[in-house]
């Protein structure tokens, strides 16, 4: 939160995948420094594609049923990962499961931290390699995610008083598409991305005004000290208030609608 305070940001979602973990220490620290906090989580969910991040907003802490589907979630990253480190193991890449885990530093465990694990040890050259070589999908220890439906996700979202934002979608987001994925439960679209060139931004903008959809941005940072193409630095996406606020009165709408 000291850095969102001194990017000069007036609030932050935290959104980590899979977990809310982080959130009672980020609304702490917030009030402490004058940043809000909207809590939220990151889902992976299927597409036609294969895979579609999916944003949750407003999310409460402690709910039963969400922290259960949550920490399911994680336990699949974790059998996922161990798979992942046998598969390495028997290609002939001595890797230990306890330096993938700490890599992830307790949180939900995913192939980066499987990548940079591999980058410590010394058996890539780069975060790029570890993926062109062996975890990327079709390379020699890629390993499926088992993946929920959109609309179970969704429903867990709403039920819990929160919204679904479907996340970067880049070229994938046709009004079409955008189409389907409003008829799977989402609330929004993430139209402001590091991903996203300017083009792609009016874009969704133009498709997401059209269905009536909330619309979200973010920087996606996790914490890098030099953000790529994809993650950009805290702050420098420079999100308009109104687009929260325009979430938040959704929220409210759909809460007083007996849905939550």
């Amino acid at each position: 939160m000291h850095c969102a305070r001194a990017a000069g940001l007036a609030g932050i979602a935290l959104t980590d995948h899979d977990t809310l973990a982080g959130i009672p220490a980020a609304e702490a620290t917030g009030r402490a420094v004058g940043v809000r906090v909207i809590s939220g989580c990151e889902f992976s969910v299927r597409a036609p594609w294969g895979e579609l991040h999916l944003l949750g907003y407003f999310l409460p802490l402690g709910n039963q049923r969400l922290e259960a589907f949550l920490a399911e979630a994680r336990a699949a990253r974790e059998r996922r990962g161990r798979q992942m480190v046998e598969k390495l193991q028997r290609l002939g890449v001595p890797l230990d499961l306890e330096r993938v885990t700490a890599r992830s530093r307790g949180g939900a465990l995913g192939r980066p931290h499987v990548a940079r694990a591999l980058l410590d040890a010394g058996h890539v050259t780069s975060f790029e390699e570890a993926f062109w070589r062996f975890l990327g999908r079709g390379k020699p220890a890629f390993v499926e995610k088992p993946l929920p439906a959109l609309t179970d996700v969704t429903s867990l979202v709403h039920d819990t008083g929160g919204l679904a934002v479907a996340a970067h979608l880049g070229d994938r987001g046709t009004e079409a598409q955008i189409r389907e994925l409003q008829a799977g439960g989402i609330d929004g679209v993430e139209v402001r991305h590091p991903s996203h060139d300017a083009a792609t931004e009016a874009r969704l903008l133009r498709v997401a005004r059209q269905l009536s959809l909330g619309i979200s941005g973010g920087s996606d940072w996790h914490g890098e000290t030099r953000p790529g193409s994809s993650h950009a630095p805290l702050g420098g996406m420079k999100v308009p208030e109104e687009w929260l606020k325009e979430l938040e009165e959704r929220r409210n709408e759909t809460k007083s609608g007996g849905t939550a």
